[in-house]
């Protein structure tokens, strides 16, 4: 289905080639000035300086052109205003019509991709052992919503979490496990070669093992023949010794568990569950080739791609593939990655949500892999970098105590708070409070994050994010649950939301509605051509308060006039899907009642 925007402009563009200047200059958007008009078009302006011409002047003559459309009706009304503006009202039934067919439509007017694209998003980066905390919340939440954004318009979409699983961490682990318990088959001189050959259970439980990690690296800071002991149990881990492989997938099993356990509670799923330890066997033939084929050099040791360019306006370094002592490092983890993922994939664009202060490193990544061809010209490598989520002194979030706060914590804390509010209305039953408590904190976390701009720092204000006023998900969710319970009136006194028509909008609130509507499409594209959920949210916003607006200056079951009761009713239909699938795209969801 066509954007709003777009038939408007391809009505203007006529009337600008029909008046003899060219058609792009009938381009039409958005006003800036919704006080004076809903659209404009400020063509004439552009085209003055190539015709010598005043653009007051051109843009009467465009006006003069406008055909109506088909059938001799006018979709809309246009007014020139100095210097040559031309601001544009589309008339009711435009409106009206425009929105039945978007009833109609499956994709609620959300333009697909003509060429469906195969992309694949890095969104998660959890290291096994360690449970999550606030830290990961950007990354899940920001990478879950481009996710579902790609895929709405049509693409092809893998979501990635790439576990941090193979590095020192596993040496540190396997060290002091093999301290506090020597005797386990895992460290046996005559360890079975046969992985089938060892306990079907951990030797651990989750919470054991998460309190095992961060002792092991605390102590390996002050004691170096420790250090040096975990070094050489990850080298060989690495190697293949088969009792610490074995050991290795008993921490991945309960790990990987515990990970889709907490991310399960903030509904983000991921279709592939692989990590560093995937790719390993890749690096080899790699390293090789950009030796062969001179993209990497040594210096100092050190095997390295140079990537600065000579338009850099600051120095960029070059991206080291193995460390002077053979080693790789988390560079030849993503290079390799990225091998893995074009021979098995093979996308059309790589995603990675991960925190802005690692730009750098992705300028780095990116450009060594394009100088030693790991990826195809039109293979697109796009870093969405989000900013920091703070406590309100501004800096970083933590614990009252000062630690790193678990991720299961702030989310219990915020149901807990949650449940009391819900549990004071009247309209939730008892035993749905717990229910629902959980589904409006999710809104509160997920569109408190989403609401500010990725890139930006923003303040966690728990207060303020549950409150139901405001801009907050709370209001979002109370506004769809009302509309869902005027429909439900309608329907137990036999009145069918879908089978209403519309009507032209009788007030200026019930207009404003309406056009926030229409521009659903184009809303959902341009978030999508950016990357950037945070224009989903103030469109949602929008169309909540001037629904709400329109609820409080209507009587909409009370209408006497049945076309136009019924009229209400499409209306709030449409609304609700329209916001149901926006909430959806943001990764949450709305109640029954609340």
């Amino acid at each position: 289905m066509q954007k709003i925007q777009s038939i408007l402009s391809d009505i203007m563009m006529a009337a600008f080639e029909d008046s003899g200047y060219d058609a792009k200059y009938g381009i039409v958007r958005l006003s800036d000035r919704p006080d004076l008009c809903e659209f404009q078009c400020n063509g004439a302006l552009s085209a003055a300086k190539q015709y010598h011409k005043a653009p007051f002047i051109i843009a009467g003559e465009v006006i003069s052109n406008v055909k109506p459309a088909e059938g001799g009706t006018s979709l809309f009304t246009a007014e020139v205003v100095k210097p040559g503006f031309i601001n544009i009202n589309v008339t009711g039934d435009f409106i009206a019509s425009y929105l039945e067919e978007m009833a109609e439509d499956a994709a609620l007017s959300i333009p697909q991709e003509e060429v469906p694209k195969k992309i694949l998003i890095d969104y998660g980066g959890p290291n096994v052992a360690k449970p999550l905390h606030v830290g990961h919340l950007r990354s899940a939440v920001i990478g879950e919503s481009i996710k579902r954004l790609c895929r709405a318009v049509g693409n092809e979409v893998l979501g990635d979490v790439h576990l941090g699983d193979w590095g020192l961490q596993m040496g540190l682990i396997i060290t002091e496990l093999k301290e506090r318990s020597p005797e386990l088959i895992y460290f046996a001189e005559d360890a079975p070669e046969s992985l089938d050959e060892y306990p079907k259970e951990a030797p651990f439980t989750i919470g054991e093992l998460e309190e095992i990690y961060p002792f092991a690296s605390a102590k390996s800071k002050v004691d170096e023949g420790y250090k040096a002991r975990a070094m050489e149990a990850t080298h060989d881990l690495q190697a293949g010794r088969p009792g610490y492989r074995a050991l290795w997938n008993k921490i991945m099993e309960l790990s990987v568990a515990d990970l889709k356990k907490n991310y399960e509670r903030l509904d983000v799923a991921f279709d592939l569950w692989k990590g560093e330890s995937d790719v390993q066997p890749y690096i080899p033939q790699m390293v090789e080739k950009m030796k062969a084929d001179g993209t990497a050099h040594y210096d100092q040791g050190a095997l390295v791609i140079d990537v600065a360019e000579p338009d850099d306006k600051k120095a960029i370094p070059p991206c080291m593939v193995l460390k002077s002592d053979g080693a790789s490092l988390y560079n030849t983890t993503d290079l390799a990655t990225i091998v893995e993922r074009m021979k098995l994939y093979n996308p059309d664009a790589i995603i990675y949500v991960v925190d802005k202060r690692q730009s750098l490193y992705f300028t780095q990544v990116f450009r060594a892999a394009r100088k030693a061809n790991l990826i195809g010209d039109d293979t697109k490598l796009v870093h969405v970098g989000f900013g920091t989520m703070n406590g309100k002194d501004g800096k970083p979030f933590k614990t009252r105590e000062g630690g790193v706060m678990r991720l299961e914590t702030l989310l219990d804390d915020i149901n807990e708070g949650m449940i009391g509010k819900i549990r004071e209305n009247r309209n939730v039953r008892a035993e749905d409070a717990g229910k629902t408590a959980e589904t409006v904190s999710l809104s509160a976390i997920k569109y408190g994050d989403l609401s500010n701009q990725a890139a930006k720092d923003y303040v966690f204000d728990t207060d303020k994010f549950t409150a139901f006023e405001g801009n907050t998900g709370p209001y979002i969710l109370y506004t769809i649950v009302r509309i869902k319970s005027i429909l439900e009136k309608a329907a137990e006194s036999g009145q069918d939301a879908e089978m209403g028509r519309l009507l032209s909008p009788g007030t200026a609130e019930e207009k404003a509605l309406m056009l926030d509507l229409a521009r659903f499409g184009s809303v959902i594209w341009e978030a999508y051509e950016e990357l950037a959920p945070h224009r989903i949210c103030a469109f949602v916003y929008d169309t909540a308060n001037d629904f709400n607006r329109f609820y409080h200056e209507t009587k909409i079951l009370g209408e006497p006039d049945d076309a136009r009761r019924a009229s209400y009713l499409k209306l709030l239909s449409i609304t609700q899907r329209v916001l149901e699938k926006s909430i959806d795209i943001l990764g949450f969801e709305a109640p029954d009642h609340m």
